[in-house]
């Protein structure tokens, strides 16, 4: 099978790419790389005479009408995204942009290329999404397939609206897609502006780690090599024109989750004081959802998947690469933002 994977430089995409290639599959990895995108997430694979990369927009219709002419993929997994939601609160027209211009420009590069090829039945396009199209969960219930849209930042309505575009290609159009929303994801190569990877640079910086609130909201974690399993499942076994809600089965408070890590880094790199001595608690983001969670039965049932790894095998994991593959991390500090508090309203 040849793949094309939107936004295959970033975090999940990279996971995927890397999957995809190990698996023997022809591999087109489509990126712009913006600043959250860094080709040393798939230097692995970047030799391998199954992997080809071309920087384009998805934004760009020419772009992507000459990368499918070019490449003829079997399938489309679309995976490129403005995903911060703090940098979505200062920018929201970005997240429009890209979340959705880009996603109805690739839909109509699909359509038109799938109808050229005489609309083969193997063909599909599979949009990768998020749970925070479904807004925010009380102390009890958990999202799945049927959930209502309810997002509550500018990212998650993006999302939600790349999703009810993907569907309306599906149902007008005839387009054969497969969609997923996932919980949280986590693990190798994370850009350091994100949570787990923002506790685990300051606590070895021997900085504050800031928790937003009182550090109550909970997420569903996901290691990022499930998911990437969890996709290449959907992508190959899925229903035409359904979603599955992929998740981790790991609920966790903010707070619990940065006190874990604590541990975790005060055994593998001890010093005189526990790092949770660091942490603090500051402002909290404007509109954030308090709990998450995905309930995975669909995936589990139709397809078959469920997540290897617990939370705490996923943690350790984390935290040892990120104490080996420090060239990675340092190199990608100087971006844009890192390291700043975003997403504080005037």
């Amino acid at each position: 099978m040849k793949l094309m994977v939107t936004g295959g430089a970033g975090f999940i995409g990279s996971a995927v790419v890397r999957l995809a290639v190990a698996r023997g599959h022809d591999v087109v990895n489509v990126d712009a790389l913006t600043y959250a995108a860094c080709l040393e997430n798939v230097a692995m694979v970047a030799d391998s005479p199954l992997y080809t990369f071309e920087q384009a927009d998805i934004r760009d219709a020419a772009a992507m009408n000459r990368v499918l002419s070019a490449h003829r993929p079997d399938a489309i997994m679309h995976l490129a995204a403005e995903s911060h939601v703090d940098r979505s609160i200062d920018g929201p027209l970005a997240f429009v942009d890209t979340n959705l211009r880009g996603t109805a420009t690739l839909l109509e590069a699909a359509r038109r290329f799938w109808v050229e090829q005489g609309r083969p039945e193997t063909f599909r396009f599979h949009h990768v999404s998020t749970d925070e199209v479904f807004g925010s969960l009380g102390e009890t219930g958990r999202f799945s397939e049927e959930s209502p849209y309810a997002p509550n930042s500018p990212y998650a309505a993006s999302k939600a609206g790349a999703d009810h575009l993907v569907r309306a290609w599906y149902e007008t159009y005839d387009l054969p897609v497969v969609l997923s929303n996932c919980s949280n994801n986590y693990g190798p190569f994370h850009f350091p502006e994100k949570l787990i990877p923002v506790v685990i640079l300051k606590a070895l910086a021997g900085e504050t780690i800031p928790v937003y609130g009182t550090g109550s909201n909970v997420r569903d974690w996901l290691y990022v090599e499930d998911h990437a399993e969890a996709l290449m499942t959907v992508l190959q076994k899925g229903r035409i024109g359904r979603s599955y809600a992929i998740g981790g089965e790991a609920e966790a408070r903010n707070i619990d989750l940065v006190e874990t890590l604590c541990r975790i880094l005060d055994r593998k790199r001890p010093k005189t004081r526990s790092y949770a001595d660091q942490i603090s608690f500051v402002t909290d983001r404007p509109g954030h959802d308090q709990r998450y969670a995905i309930d995975p039965k669909r995936i589990r049932e139709e397809l078959g998947w469920r997540p290897s790894l617990s939370l705490q095998e996923g943690l350790e994991r984390t935290v040892d690469w990120y104490l080996v593959n420090e060239d990675w991390w340092r190199a990608l500090q100087s971006r844009d933002g890192i390291g700043d508090r975003l997403g504080i309203l005037p």
